[in-house]
């Protein structure tokens, strides 16, 4: 697993850039005590390792005028048509979110409309056509806890266990 071949210089790295994706390098590279060129290094490494996806700006939803956030389950009537199906989703631009789950529903999205009526389109126009034996659609209200995955402490827990097991 790749976790296992990250070192304690690529974890200061990740908490670091995980607290502000923006930081520059060569900030990194003095809090970390070594060259730029080393971080540049360890962030492809990260890169290819596949434990860093890139870095993007967060656009707030609602600012732009969508203001309905909804989770939809989808059953399909013909579950061999999975790929087509997820084909389509990615062309629908208000699908934010799609996965593959197990449980209740062959496919769960989260959407974002301009409002109810919009998310009421979006089914009956976008997602029926699909080739749905069933949808259910919960909306969200207001999401109370909104965060990426807490690196700092997720990695100083592991390196703990790691140690202890040395």
């Amino acid at each position: 697993m790749a976790h296992r071949s990250l070192d304690q210089l690529d974890k200061k790295i990740l908490r670091l850039i995980a607290d502000d994706a923006r930081i520059p390098f060569l900030e990194v590279a003095r809090a970390c005590n070594v060259s730029g060129a080393a971080i540049h290094q360890r962030i492809q490494k990260l890169t290819n390792l596949g434990v860093l996806k890139g870095s993007q700006f967060i656009i707030d939803p609602e600012r732009i005028g969508y203001e309905t956030c909804a989770f939809i389950g989808l059953n399909l009537k013909n579950p061999e048509n999975f790929d087509d199906v997820v084909e389509a989703l990615k062309r629908i631009p208000e699908v934010v979110e799609c996965h593959y789950t197990t449980g209740e529903y062959d496919l769960f999205l989260k959407i974002y409309a301009y409002n109810n009526r919009h998310l009421m389109e979006i089914i009956h126009d976008k997602l029926q056509p699909l080739g749905l034996s069933r949808s259910e659609s919960s909306i969200s209200y207001n999401a109370v806890i909104d965060r990426s995955l807490p690196i700092g402490d997720m990695l100083v827990e592991e390196t703990a266990t790691e140690l202890e097991e040395e």
